[in-house]
């Protein structure tokens, strides 16, 4: 069994402490997390795996400036000496901050030399910590390192933002990247007049549980309200998740067969069909599945899972072989991968799927920060580039659905079980911290010539959903400002 140790600080806080045992470690050729065991016992952070290998800490951590975010080492040996806490994850941050830089310098990005200034500053800080070591200043030393690295890690991506955005418009004036928000059943009597000021696609559920609630008993007319409200305001329109396996994703009924997989599948595949056949001539995107790689409501293999994911788009190319076909992926950071032992990460899941000949059009990749524990923990923007960048391995078009909270407090229209707990992006979950999220993280996945759509997770937090406090429309049917933060961006740069 193979263990790594950190120093904590001294003076750490005991809610700091109660969040390390989100901890664990991560490697592979997709550097994703290994089932890691976390303990703390004194002054220490100890982590094992049943594997000895080399790997990288991936653990939260409170950053002046930046929020309480998930971090990571850079790659350390397994050894009986413990590492310090701080100064491995500024070591980390440091050294992915340089490297980035470095490969988008190569590939055409001009660094300001303000920027380079605080590259440089972050780096020389790092050293100090390391020269301080292990004597007690150097956390202090290695706090300070975190904090400049990590604005400047932002300020890094915020200039590769305006210059893929400039290189981009210097070839299409407007681009074609579908921008749009999730719409359900109880969206159908009142999407807004300014939807299409912020948004120039639909994109409409069919949820399987708002359309069968009852076994055999349909209820259709919320979807075509919604497919005539986007062709009378000329909107293109993609469908789905069909088949959505996150929390309160399925019907209760069908739930009596959460570990019957030949059952499962006749259900789910005769559901499949209905809707594309009824929608056949006015959807031709269908988001056939969401979750598959991690499902929360039924008992299945991932072996059982693969199989099931591609029974469902064969069910789809039955109505129609030339349909778009998609495939959602929830915590693409694998998240779920730290807690229990799983042979397929997000991205070898996919790419399992797509070498099986699925033939899929695209990837969604599900980004919603902050929620426990169907969300991912928060990151800041160099970490999501990445991680956007590792999944166009898979070489095929990705679309990105993105959430974040905008309060804390219990939301009764929410799935139940699923709160606001999962880390902070700068300060406190706050309208104004929702609105600033939603225009850098926006921005980042649209800048991007692989991603193809951008959706937000749902419209209104006055109606039923999945994600707390997560909609653009609040519980008394005000806009939020994140809103017309999209619509900013639409009108900057999309048709």
């Amino acid at each position: 069994m193979g263990t790594m140790s950190f120093l904590l600080p001294a003076d750490i806080a005991s809610d700091r402490v109660q969040e390390l045992e989100r901890a664990c470690v991560s490697g592979g050729p997709d550097n994703m997390p290994w089932a890691t065991g976390v303990r703390i016992e004194d002054d220490r952070l100890i982590l094992t795996r049943d594997v000895e290998e080399s790997g990288c800490l991936v653990a939260p951590w409170e950053v002046d400036g930046a929020g309480r975010l998930m971090g990571s080492s850079g790659t350390l040996i397994e050894r009986s000496s413990p590492y310090l806490l701080q100064l491995e994850l500024a070591r980390g941050k440091v050294n992915q901050l340089r490297c980035q830089a470095a490969e988008w310098e190569h590939g055409g990005l001009v660094v300001p030399a303000e920027l380079a200034r605080q590259i440089r500053e972050a780096s020389l800080q790092f050293s100090r910590a390391v020269a301080c070591a292990p004597e007690p200043d150097a956390d202090a030393q290695a706090l300070q390192a975190l904090a400049l690295s990590y604005r400047a890690s932002e300020a890094l991506v915020q200039q590769y933002i305006e210059q893929m955005f400039a290189a981009r418009h210097h070839r299409q004036p407007q681009l074609d990247t579908a921008l749009s928000c999730r719409l359900g059943a109880g969206d159908a009597n009142d999407v807004p007049d300014n939807y299409c000021h912020s948004f120039n696609h639909a994109a409409i559920t069919f949820s399987w549980r708002e359309i069968e609630p009852e076994q055999g008993e349909h209820h259709w007319e919320p979807f075509d309200r919604l497919l005539d409200w986007a062709k009378e305001n000329k909107l293109n329109v993609s469908g789905g998740p069909l088949i959505d396996f996150s929390t309160g994703g399925l019907p209760e009924w069908v739930l009596e067969w959460h570990d019957d997989l030949a059952s499962l599948a006749i259900f789910m595949c005769d559901f499949v069909r209905a809707v594309i056949h009824r929608y056949k001539d006015r959807v031709r995107v269908w988001q056939i599945s969401h979750g598959t790689n991690c499902p929360r409501q039924v008992h299945l293999s991932e072996d059982e899972m693969l199989w099931l994911t591609v029974q469902l788009a064969e069910s789809a190319r039955q109505v129609d072989p030339n349909y778009a076909l998609v495939v959602g992926l929830n915590q693409p950071w694998g998240e779920y991968m730290a807690a229990e032992d799983r042979t397929h990460s997000p991205l070898i899941f996919a790419d399992t799927l797509i070498r099986a000949g699925l033939n899929v059009a695209g990837i969604d990749l599900e980004l919603v920060m902050g929620i426990a524990p169907d969300g991912s923990y928060c990151r800041d923007l160099l970490d999501t580039s990445r991680l956007i960048d590792l999944y166009t391995m898979l070489n095929i078009p990705l679309r990105v659905t993105l959430g974040f909270p905008s309060a804390v407090d219990a939301d009764s229209n929410a799935a139940e079980g699923l709160t606001v707990s999962l880390g902070r992006w700068r300060g406190d979950f706050s309208l104004q911290t929702q609105s600033d999220w939603t225009a850098l993280f926006a921005s980042l996945c649209l800048c991007k010539p692989i991603v193809r759509g951008v959706q937000w997770t749902h419209l209104s937090d006055a109606k039923s959903h999945l994600f707390p406090h997560c909609g653009l429309i609040d519980h008394e049917g005000n806009v939020k400002p994140a809103f017309d933060r999209l619509k900013e961006l639409r009108q900057k740069h999309l048709r």
